[in-house]
């Protein structure tokens, strides 16, 4: 069926409420219309995301009950046992998160599912969190994560607490596939729900559970407490647990920034609301400088990601990327638990393809083994669920150079509230031997090498954007850079013919003779495609210029693609 066929079904049809038809009337732009429902929304990263709005390639109650739909017969496929065990719902600040969880929990109740849902917003580690505690079969969190506000979203998790992988997610598609029509979805009414005990609430005894578990992963108590950190959630959902943990681990002067401080769908202090943009931290900046903290802490709307800014020595904050983080939390991790004898046997760290090298040479230092995956968090913790049923390896902390870290196994999934606690952590033992993080990072580049990279997005929307993108991987797949200055290319890595076992995945890496590289990816969840820059170098001169080269040369060549 042609887009218009499409969008005129939904006018003429009586399943559809008269405010999406009116929605839909109110268009006057043909690409609008044709960008609506020239396709269905599709799971992509585990999910959904999309703009808000009536049709087809839209956020709204049809295509999240369609989504659900899927799933609640893929939970029926896996038994009456499955069904039992449940699904559990947890939701962030945008607009209509909460009709979107409502929705899903009324479909999983109309095919006699049972579903546990959260009385508030909640962070996304804390969905994966309720999915292992209470051992359902399956989890939904509705978030955009850090997407702008007219965008929303909806991950599925499964039993293990991490998202979903391509098994279970082709499963929902078969599903999907069936539905011939909106109207043969099932659906109950919330009270009737309630109830019949299909649709349970729940609160603040997952809270205290999650919280009391995060301060038992502390490391060091012998730390200055004082420590002054400005905390950012960005007018999302890390607020009140972030905040939470950081007062009980007994943190006395953190200071939230009050223009974002509550929940605003809108973001309309930040419009962006993405901590690995340093414009996210404007705000938190202002009052930093007026305060003089030591540290910036921001966290993204759903609070699985967290960005740091610190004080340097010209009285200014300099902004760490994801890779920089990650090889100090590795760092301050690894060092005092091999000091403490605390390592378990066969320790592991999981990195993405196009995370830094650092934090691998970090933890061979300290004898702990590194393994790479796609990109994704699914695909990291997926390690980790492996582990728990070979004990091949203990895994001690996974991370993405998109500032996403998990320490231990508490959640299978980013985890920002736990990251900022021992970022808390890591930044007030080392105040109190008199270092910055800033100094133990300069210290870790003069022991290991000066490291630098850069990841750059070329946002290209619509149909037209994602048939670019495709032209773009095409020709530099077919015709990749020979040389840039001095560097020759030494290996190329096409993941879509899966060379590395890590898996099929539209990737592209190329190696050069120095020990740099750099990968191309299309965006799983936003209408992007993604260029990640990684330089090693005699000095940090050396590393940035060399990025700056590459980008130079390679991100001039994609964009020559018409």
């Amino acid at each position: 069926m042609e887009y218009r066929e499409r969008y005129q079904s939904w006018l003429d049809d009586p399943y559809f409420d008269e405010a999406t038809k009116a929605e839909l009337r109110a268009i006057s732009d043909e690409n609008e219309i044709e960008d609506r429902f020239y396709k269905d929304l599709e799971f992509g990263t585990a999910g959904l995301r999309g703009k808000i709005g009536a049709g087809t390639n839209r956020m709204n109650n049809y295509t999240v009950s369609l989504a659900t739909q899927g799933l609640a017969q893929t939970i029926i496929n896996h038994g009456e046992e499955a069904m039992k065990r449940g699904v559990a719902i947890a939701f962030d600040v945008r607009q209509y998160s909460d009709k979107f969880a409502e929705i899903a929990a009324r479909v999983l109740a109309g095919n006699g599912i049972k579903v546990y849902l959260f009385d508030d917003i909640r962070p996304t580690p804390m969905l994966s969190y309720t999915v292992r505690r209470l051992g359902t079969i399956s989890g939904i969190v509705v978030t955009a994560s850090h997407n702008p506000q007219e965008y929303n979203g909806y991950k599925v998790y499964w039993e293990e607490g991490s998202q979903i992988l391509d098994d279970i997610a082709d499963e929902i598609l078969d599903e999907i596939g069936r539905i011939e029509h909106f109207r043969d979805i099932k659906v109950m009414e919330l009270d009737e729900a309630k109830s019949m005990g299909l649709i349970e609430i729940i609160g603040g005894a997952i809270d205290d559970e999650y919280n009391d578990k995060l301060l038992n992963m502390a490391i060091n108590e012998d730390i200055d407490k004082s420590v002054r950190i400005v905390f950012t959630p960005l007018n999302g959902t890390g607020n009140i647990p972030v905040r939470r943990v950081l007062k009980d681990r007994g943190f006395t002067d953190i200071t939230v920034v009050p223009e974002q401080e509550k929940p605003d769908w809108t973001f309309a202090t930040v419009g962006y609301p993405n901590p690995e943009d340093t414009k996210a931290f404007k705000y938190a900046r202002n009052l930093g400088l007026k305060i003089k903290a030591d540290v910036l802490l921001a966290t993204d709307p759903d609070c699985d990601r967290v960005a740091i800014g610190v004080l340097n020595d010209k009285g200014d904050y300099t902004y760490l990327n994801g890779n920089q983080t990650g090889a100090l939390l590795i760092y301050y991790i690894l060092s005092q638990r091999f000091e403490k004898g605390t390592l378990p046997e066969n320790p592991a760290i999981v990195k993405s393809i196009v995370t830094g090298d650092l934090g691998k040479a970090i933890a061979k230092k300290f004898g702990v083994t590194t393994f790479e995956t796609l990109t994704g968090f699914k695909h990291i913790c997926a390690m980790a669920n492996e582990w728990d049923i070979t004990e091949a390896f203990s895994f001690i902390f996974g991370y993405e150079e998109s500032i996403g870290y998990v320490y231990q196994d508490l959640v299978r999934d980013k985890d920002a509230v736990v990251s900022s606690m021992m970022i808390a952590e890591m930044a007030g033992f080392y105040k109190k031997q008199g270092l910055s993080l800033l100094n133990v990072l300069e210290k870790i580049y003069e022991e290991f090498g000066y490291y630098s990279e850069k990841q750059i997005s070329i946002v290209l929307e619509g149909v037209e954007g994602q048939q670019r993108i495709k032209r773009m991987m095409d020709d530099i797949r077919h015709m990749p850079v020979e040389s840039i200055g001095e560097m020759m290319l030494q290996k190329t890595v096409d993941y879509l013919s899966d060379e590395t076992d890590a898996g099929r995945s539209n990737v592209l890496k190329y190696y050069m003779d120095d020990g740099s590289w750099y990968a191309i990816r299309p965006s799983g969840t936003e209408p992007k495609i993604k260029l990640y820059i990684y330089s090693k170098g005699k000095s940090e001169k050396d590393a940035k210029d060399k990025v700056e080269l590459i980008e130079k040369v390679v991100r001039h060549r994609m964009e020559s693609v018409e």
